[in-house]
């Protein structure tokens, strides 16, 4: 038997020392360039390494992040639940979370954990892939800290003859898969701002629904058919130039159902509700970047606006940036402007998602500067009123069960007068499950509240008299005086 030379390139021990030596050349060069060549360099140098041996390569990998410059990446969230839904035995661990209101377990890909799948025969490697970035320097207190934010993403590898067949059938297919999961078990969220300046999410479980609502049966009809108008009209936004959107002012007493009423539109149109606090934000970029990452068929809530300094006068505005509030020991400067407020409602940034509903509730809308409330910008005002005969029967059948009674004449008639809230009727209603008991203490509940009423008109125009007589006998000292002094 004729023993083959060590140099045939087909020997195994041949081949294994080649690789050896291939793999000690690379150390070794590795290590000259680490020591010798400036850092901006070494990742050109590898970099293009790499790239001349990717051509030797079959396989194509797909990168794909969890955001594209300011807004998410629909194809990042598609897979996070395509992913979910798939098993493999290559995955060994999973995440599973679920809420004490969800009737179902929510699935996702652990980091760094690898899925294999197939389409048309052509065989996927999915990997996900987490990690802790730098994001900068910030003060805090006094001193210097390195922020850290995580970064995400996904590598899909394939052969690289399926480019095709992927970017054209592979990936359209996963995002319409991933629409079909999610509404069939999706679950609303309210997101609010969290401390890392990202949106954090909870389940919404509000029973607020319009039927429940205390409203004029008229104004209830025509928010709900102008939601359902807004819905379909897609094509009809793009047809005419429109960003596909829609605003509503809710303005009104304190406790006449603002908050319920948003609750109730999430709730009809099946939309995730994003609760901005506008007092938190640094600036007109923290705002920008939190607005482009809210979803499609969503509604963005500013709750309470006439109670944000900066955005109640457009004159006030350089004086509202450079007003400093001393806060954990340092100075904070709020740089959120109207006018700044006003291009991500309705200029350019307006167009970075679909289907979305921005909704303004306030107490009081005289003190909103007018371009908040031009049509564009809040389309539909929606007048928050007191209790009315209508609210009142729908009150008390949702909280005593019952249609009819005796008392409900004298009620009513005293409710048109009295000036209560939704919530004042809806408090007394509670007070007892006997429909005889709690509609005697309704009564007498409205006649103590309209004599509080009267007194309070006295007392005001009592004090309106005196002030006048004040200032009329200020008048008079101030003119006994100057003709003392001539």
């Amino acid at each position: 038997m004729v023993t083959p030379p060590l140099n045939d390139s087909k020997n195994p021990i041949a081949v294994a020392e080649a690789a050896l030596s291939a793999a000690a050349s690379v150390m070794v060069v590795q290590s000259v360039v680490r020591t010798f060549m400036p850092p901006e360099f070494q990742g050109f140098l590898f970099s293009g390494i790499r790239g001349f041996l990717s051509r030797f390569r079959s396989e194509m990998t797909m990168v794909i992040e969890q955001y594209d410059g300011y807004a998410q990446n629909e194809l990042f969230g598609a897979a996070q639940v395509f992913l979910a839904a798939k098993q493999s035995p290559s995955m060994t661990r999973m995440r599973v979370t679920k809420s004490p209101k969800e009737n179902h377990f929510n699935l996702a890909m652990d980091r760094n954990q690898k899925l294999e799948d197939t389409f048309h025969g052509v065989k996927l490697k999915w990997v996900f892939v987490s990690r802790q970035v730098d994001s900068g320097n910030r003060v805090h207190q006094g001193r210097n800290s390195t922020a850290k934010h995580e970064e995400q993403y996904f590598e899909l590898t394939f052969d690289k003859k399926h480019r095709e067949i992927v970017v054209k059938s592979y990936l359209p297919f996963l995002i319409d898969e991933a629409k079909s999961i999610k509404q069939g078990k999706k679950t609303l969220k309210l997101y609010t701002p969290g401390s890392n300046g990202a949106w954090s999410p909870v389940n919404l479980d509000h029973p607020a629904t319009f039927q429940t609502l205390a409203m004029d049966l008229e104004l209830k009809k025509k928010i709900m058919d102008d939601l359902d108008r807004f819905v379909r009209r897609r094509e009809y936004y793009r047809r005419v130039g429109k960003a596909w959107k829609r605003g509503y002012l809710l303005y009104g007493p304190p406790g006449t159902g603002k908050s319920s009423l948003v609750a109730a539109m999430a709730n009809y149109l099946n939309f995730d509700i994003y609760d901005l606090e506008l007092s938190g934000l640094l600036s007109n970029a923290d705002l920008r970047r939190l607005l482009v990452e809210t979803k499609n068929q969503s509604i963005l809530v500013v709750e309470d606006i006439d109670c944000t300094i900066q955005l109640q006068d457009r004159k006030s505005e350089t004086q509202a940036a450079n007003m400093n509030l001393m806060l954990m020991g340092y100075k904070r400067q709020y740089q959120v402007t109207l006018s700044g407020f006003l291009n991500f409602i309705d200029g350019l940034w307006s167009s970075c998602s679909d289907e979305r509903i921005i909704v303004f509730t306030t107490n009081h809308i005289e003190k909103l500067d007018p371009a908040l409330l031009r049509p564009g910008r809040m389309d539909l005002h929606i007048p928050m009123s007191y209790c009315t005969p209508c609210g009142f029967r729908l009150l008390a059948s949702n909280y005593l069960g019952i249609d009819h009674h005796e008392l409900f004449g004298q009620i009513e008639s005293a409710i048109t007068t009295a000036r209560v809230t939704p919530a004042e009727v809806a408090e007394q209603l509670m007070k007892c499950d006997e429909p005889e008991v709690a509609l005697g203490d309704m009564v007498s509940f409205l006649i103590n509240h309209k004599r509080k009423e009267n007194e309070e008109v006295i007392e005001e125009r009592v004090g309106r008299s005196q002030l006048v007589e004040e200032n009329g006998m200020r008048e008079e000292e101030s003119s006994e005086c100057e003709l003392l002094e001539e």
